[in-house]
């Protein structure tokens, strides 16, 4: 495990899963998943929040970049399926607190995790439409009150890495912003088929899906151009 830079933010290169699940129990900071957008956007204030926590290599774009530099063990760890390892290894010993998404995908989402995992200690759990200030500090009362050892935030990058900065920063504990994975999980939305998984291109499934995404994915290409001529 070696945190490495590529150009303005810092993510770290590792070997397997539960190198990353052993790092983010002991530090009790915000996992963020790093792709080919986040390390070419230009966002100070999230590059600085990056920098303060665990970037982990969720896109095909950051394990080019981490083997690039001469990391070659890197491995891809996808964010959908990450807070489900992590709950799976510590469901039974700490609780949780989930924020994201529509009122009808969260409790969907909390309604299949207490039949997956029937001992699971779900504190509390609420939609990621935090719209007025009263909003905010109602959600900080609560997590003050309930204290959860692990918050998972599914609003997008990047009000989600904005709002779990804002938390830890009074509560201490383990966070993890997972984008769209509530409306994976649920079944709200499909999951790209195995095949799309195995060969590294989840992207090109979404592309297909939502061809409105073409200008997300440009991003790769400029990526892997830069990649190539040694400027990240």
């Amino acid at each position: 495990m070696q945190r490495v830079k590529l150009k303005n933010i810092q993510a770290y290169s590792f070997s397997s899963r539960k190198e990353l699940i052993d790092l983010a129990i002991k530090e009790k900071k915000i996992l963020i998943a790093i792709n080919a957008e986040k390390i070419l956007k230009k966002d100070v204030e999230l590059q600085e929040i990056i920098n303060n926590n665990i970037g982990y290599p969720d896109g095909v774009g950051a394990v080019w970049a981490l083997k690039k530099k001469g990391f070659k063990k890197t491995i891809k760890i996808p964010g959908v399926e990450l807070w489900l390892d992590i709950i799976k290894e510590l469901h039974k010993e700490k609780s949780f607190y989930f924020i994201g998404s529509s009122d009808e995908v969260i409790s969907m989402t909390v309604e299949k995790l207490k039949h997956d995992f029937p001992d699971i200690n779900i504190l509390n759990f609420r939609n990621g439409f935090i719209k007025t200030e009263e909003d905010k500090l109602n959600l900080k009362n609560d997590i003050l009150e309930k204290k959860p050892d692990i918050v998972f935030v599914a609003m997008g990058t990047p009000k989600q890495e904005f709002l779990m900065n804002e938390l830890l920063s009074f509560h201490s504990a383990l966070y993890q912003g997972l984008g769209g994975s509530f409306d994976v999980y649920s079944g709200k939305v499909k999951r790209a088929p195995k095949i799309f998984i195995k060969l590294g291109v989840e992207w090109l499934y979404r592309l297909l899906k939502e061809p409105t995404r073409i200008k997300r994915q440009i991003v790769l290409v400029k990526f892997f151009w830069l990649l190539q001529t040694g400027k990240i």
